[in-house]
């Protein structure tokens, strides 16, 4: 059979690297899926886009490869805006091929063609990083290798390229393209290390914050260095847990929802963020307020800047790190940094002691005891992870949420592409997804594709009857909650009719359950009705 324009994507793809591609059919993407079938990529076929989009994010994260997404033009390609929305903020490298209605039909020349859509590239615009329409099959190579570079250069984050499905049928005989990529990361400039360093080393109380840059950049241990060579107490950010030890004596751990840790961050001469935008999440909802000097590091100049009046420098964090760490002097002290983090930390306990929380607290204790300590996990929108953001030693194993964009829906999707990027890679496959009962539901036809592709995903639902957070959130502000209660199904009995194994189980003998599931095989799920609370916030005298 002769080549065509989806050929040279597939063959463009597999040439940068590609091994796996996630999406669903589509009548103008049909030319791409025919080409799969001449190639060595495999395909995850997801039921919903959306979930698409969040098990190519899963696969990227879990594994520090590029992730591909394959979609259909019209409702499939908006279906998957709300995935990449998650990707987009949180830097997950993604490249987008997606269809469009064939060429006589684009600017309005031929109307009523079945998934036109006018502007499909500008909606994709605002949750993606670049774009590009490929008019013309010689232009696919070079398009797909501009998009991969992009999709890699800090900051990383998802690319969006369409190609019409007259072109992706098109007859070629350009020759398949081996396309060589070097990604190097965002190096600081000079002068400003060297003003960071005499900031920090000429600081009597210094405080770091370490986001999903640190990680991004693999930057954890020269984290460790320059923490340790300033004394400084480090909290990380929800996207950032992991980045930083949990037990190290400087460790703030991550309560960066606590007036205690705020206080910190607030009180120190010189406050160094890492690869974090000081967020709504991290600045504890936009009460932090530093009496000090800020130095903001990130890849992305947009963020710098933005919430806080800062010495802004653009570069890897991990880049930055290196380069500071050959300007500050080895030898001072870590005990009043030390004794300031445990400080801090007993302070938070007493605070959770007071709000009788024994069973939230226990509840995530059983999950962390049964979970081993190199296991990737995958939490959703719901009150446990709220929790883990703050409380939750990731240990061994990487730590991944939708705090990004914050959207439903997220855990189960990119646990399943987590899976089988680390089954790819010859990795150990089983992970854990946390979910609530009203986030499961944006995810449940996934069951399908778990089994389908038998994927090594422990889901763990806590079924508390509605939108937990939402029916607190209500209560605090109005007195009473509206709409939040939902009926659903019996999660194990729906399970099984998709030939996964399911258990119910009371939140006592969670631990136990979790043990068994872990230890298996393919897919199962563990549904454990309760009732969770989150802690309060506190509010410091003056």
């Amino acid at each position: 059979m002769a080549r065509n324009g989806g050929d040279l994507v597939v063959e463009t793809l597999t040439a940068l690297g590609a091994g796996t591609v996630f999406g669903i059919p589509g009548q103008h993407a049909l030319g791409l899926f025919d080409a799969l079938s001449r190639s060595e990529l495999s395909f995850v076929s997801s039921r919903v886009e959306n979930n698409a989009a969040f098990a190519a994010d899963g696969f990227a994260r879990a594994t520090g490869k590029v992730a591909v997404l394959f979609l259909s033009t019209g409702p499939g390609a908006l279906t998957a805006l709300a995935g990449l929305e998650e990707a987009y903020a949180t830097g997950v490298p993604i490249v987008v091929v997606s269809s469009q209605i064939p060429r006589a039909g684009l600017g309005g020349r031929r109307k009523g063609m079945l998934h036109q859509l006018d502007e499909q590239r500008a909606a994709a615009a605002q949750v993606t990083k670049w774009q590009r329409t490929v008019f013309d099959a010689s232009s696919i190579a070079p398009a797909i290798a501009d998009a991969w570079a992009q999709a890699v250069t800090a900051p990383a984050g998802p690319v969006w390229v369409e190609v019409p499905q007259d072109v992706l049928l098109e007859e070629v005989e350009v020759p398949a393209s081996t396309p060589a990529l070097v990604a190097r990361p965002v190096e600081p400039a000079p002068e400003l290390v060297a003003e960071a360093a005499r900031l920090l080393t000429g600081a009597d109380r210094v405080a770091i914050v370490a986001g999903g840059g640190v990680r991004r950049a693999g930057a954890e241990a020269a984290l460790i260095g320059v923490a340790e060579a300033l004394g400084a107490p480090v909290a990380c950010s929800p996207g950032g847990h992991g980045a930083f030890p949990w037990t190290h004596p400087l460790s703030l751990q991550s309560w960066v929802e606590d007036r205690h840790v705020t206080r910190v961050l607030e009180e120190a001469d010189v406050l160094l963020v890492l690869g974090s935008a000081l967020g709504q999440v991290t600045s504890n909802y936009f009460t932090l307020a530093p009496r000090g000097r800020v130095v903001q590091v990130d890849a992305d100049e947009r963020v710098l800047g933005s919430n806080h009046t800062v010495l802004g420098i653009r570069a890897d964090a991990g880049e930055f790190l290196r380069a500071l760490a050959s300007l500050l002097p080895s030898d001072r002290p870590n005990s009043a940094g030390q004794a300031l983090a445990a400080q801090t930390l007993a302070q938070v306990e007493a605070r959770l002691d007071a709000q009788d929380l024994r069973h939230e607290r226990a509840f995530l204790d059983r999950i962390r005891a049964a979970v081993p300590d190199d296991m990737q996990t995958f939490w959703d929108m719901t009150i446990a992870a709220y929790w883990a953001w703050s409380c939750w030693d990731s240990r061994g194993g990487e730590f991944h949420s939708g705090q990004g964009a914050g959207g439903l829906g997220f855990a189960y999707p990119a646990a399943i592409g987590g899976s089988l990027g680390l089954r790819d890679q010859g990795r150990p496959e089983r992970v854990l997804a946390v979910a609530g009962d009203g986030s499961a539901m944006y995810s449940i036809a996934e069951l399908a594709t778990a089994r389908q592709h038998d994927a090594a995903v422990t889901w763990l639902i806590v079924d508390d009857g509605g939108y937990g957070i939402l029916r607190e959130y209500m209560q605090d502000a109005f007195g009473a909650a509206t709409h939040t209660e939902l009926t659903r199904p019996d999660f194990a009995a729906l399970a099984a009719t998709f030939g996964i194994p399911a258990v119910t189980v009371a939140p006592e003998d969670v631990e136990e359950a979790l043990r068994d599931a872990l230890a298996a095989t393919g897919p199962n799920v563990v549904v454990v009705p309760t009732l969770l609370r989150m802690f309060a916030p506190t509010h410091l005298d003056a």
